[in-house]
């Protein structure tokens, strides 16, 4: 059976998980709104299965691929939660250092997708460090559910001190040659955003994937070239982006934003329907340039 895409669910749906997944609405009124659109023999729970996450079916990159290294590592928070933990991974058989890459999740913490993600980059010729915010609170539970009620539970002024320190981390281990750029996916491109106005100068180049705005009055003390991609069919995020150009052309930030065309929020995640085979492969081949130009 070929896997379904978002093609294959009404909007008015799509829009429904995407605030279940986001925490606006709660597991029992998506399951009572989207009944609606349970025909032909297909429960509401169904519907909810065939969006969800299927990680193995979408793995690029195995965990036992001889070709990269992988580890959890702990480093130190202590203007956070105190310590963290996240997935390290680099290149297994050339010697020598590599340019960093933080790598940060969605709102469900450090899931496989993320370590997938984490390991395609290290395949690519980069050390890359994928932070768990959900290690204060026992790490990501091996369930979505489970995380996505975890998640709120965050403290998040913690949780962005410990993203700086994992930052920090990453620049200074021995594998990495100190030029580090950082990836994010909706929660995760909202705190690279953040982070760039934290970072300053330790930042070499930002890519945020359909997250959202830091505070415009920040935006000014960010130094990396930025490059925002954005879904089409996403008002939630969407809708802060005049602000945030304003303030970055007002800043004088390098940028560079891409609007993919009929896509969903979430359209890299390839765990799910919402996945644009099309328009990942574009967002992911430009994030590769733009890593390989500013951190190389």
């Amino acid at each position: 059976m070929s896997r379904k895409t978002a093609h294959d669910f009404d909007q008015e749906l799509l829009v429904l998980f995407d605030a279940y997944v986001h925490g606006a609405i709660d597991r029992r009124t998506f399951l009572d709104k989207a009944a609606k659109f349970a025909v032909g023999g297909v429960t509401a729970m169904m519907l909810l299965d065939q969006l969800s996450p299927n990680f193995a079916a979408a793995q690029v990159v195995s965990a036992e691929d001889q070709r990269i290294a992988a580890k959890h590592l702990e480093y130190d928070s202590p203007k956070g939660h105190g310590k963290g933990r996240g997935y390290f991974v680099h290149p297994a058989a050339v010697k020598g250092k590599f340019p960093g890459v933080l790598v940060i999740h969605e709102n469900r913490g450090l899931n496989p997708h993320i370590e997938d993600v984490a390991r395609r980059l290290a395949l690519d010729g980069f050390v890359a460090f994928a932070p768990d915010a959900l290690f204060s609170l026992g790490g990501y539970p091996g369930d979505e559910d489970k995380a996505r009620e975890l998640f709120p539970k965050l403290d998040q002024a913690q949780t962005r001190e410990d993203f700086i320190a994992a930052a920090a981390f990453l620049k200074a281990r021995p594998e990495c040659t100190g030029r580090m750029g950082a990836v994010g996916f909706c929660y995760g491109g909202g705190m690279v955003n953040y982070l760039a106005t934290r970072l300053g100068g330790d930042l070499s180049a930002a890519v945020c994937f359909y997250g959202s705005t830091p505070d415009t009055e920040e935006v000014r003390k960010i130094k990396a070239p930025l490059i925002v991609h954005s879904a089409e069919k996403d008002e939630r995020i969407n809708a802060s982006w005049p602000e945030f150009e304003r303030a970055l052309r007002a800043a004088n930030v390098k940028y560079e934003r891409f609007l993919y065309p009929g896509t969903q929020h979430g359209f890299n995640n390839d765990t799910t329907p919402r996945y644009d085979a099309g328009a990942a492969k574009l967002a992911w081949g430009r994030t590769l340039a733009f890593f390989e130009k500013h951190l190389r």
